[in-house]
């Protein structure tokens, strides 16, 4: 068996979905320009540098949907995939999750993108298996807290760890396994499998897998 990871933004889609959430939300004028466009730029300028705190930007990013029903959320949802997401999906995306479909390799999204957001992603991907950040729930409402560990820089070793227990699985069930990431946040888990690979990558990652011999692509 063989394990093939992506990670999502800004590499299976040529931007960031939950950046692009969050700006849908203000163009429907669900939220307010002035008091969130600027925090949203910041929130993510911060993850491109290494430098966000994930708890607070979760704060930020969740607590919109626990101020709207369900139905309407999921409304705004799919229109927004429609309209922000679709245009997005890089366009060597679909043949890299192809290849390794075909290969029979398990393949799995892990994003730090809430689950809300990105399980529509992983279904117009062709991608079965999501590990994402989950937002709580109660009674089938969001609550505006995160449930248990971000997917997050350490945190999807974690989470990816919990899941392939929960499958009865572990890093030895496995004889090769890939992760494909362009950012530095992704370092810790680029560093636990055996095929790294940097897609379009961030400038630090750039810098780290050609210090390391580490293949660097684009699906743009």
């Amino acid at each position: 068996m063989k394990l093939a990871l992506f990670d999502l933004d800004n590499t299976l889609l040529a931007g960031d979905s939950d950046f692009q959430w969050a700006q849908f939300l203000i163009e429907q004028k669900v939220l307010d320009r002035e008091v969130y466009e600027a925090r949203n730029i910041e929130f993510y300028e911060q993850y491109k540098a290494g430098t966000l705190d994930i708890h607070e930007f979760l704060d930020f990013q969740l607590k919109p949907l626990a101020r709207h029903p369900r139905e309407q959320l999921d409304a705004w949802r799919s229109e927004f995939i429609q309209k922000k997401i679709i245009p997005l999906i890089a366009p060597g995306a679909h043949d890299l999750v192809a290849k390794h479909k075909l290969e029979r390799n398990l393949c799995i999204i892990i994003t730090a993108t809430n689950s809300f957001v990105t399980a529509p992603i992983a279904r117009i991907l062709g991608i079965d298996h999501l590990i994402a950040t989950e937002p709580e729930q109660k009674e089938s409402q969001f609550t505006g807290r995160v449930s248990g560990i971000p997917s997050f820089r350490e945190g999807k070793i974690t989470r990816l760890e919990q899941w392939l227990d929960k499958h009865n699985l572990t890093w030895l069930s496995f004889l090769e396994s890939w992760f494909y990431s362009d950012s530095l946040n992704d370092l810790p888990l680029l560093k636990k499998v055996t095929h790294p690979v940097a897609v379009d990558p961030d400038a630090t990652l750039e810098g780290y897998a050609q210090r390391n011999g580490w293949p660097i692509i684009s699906l743009r």
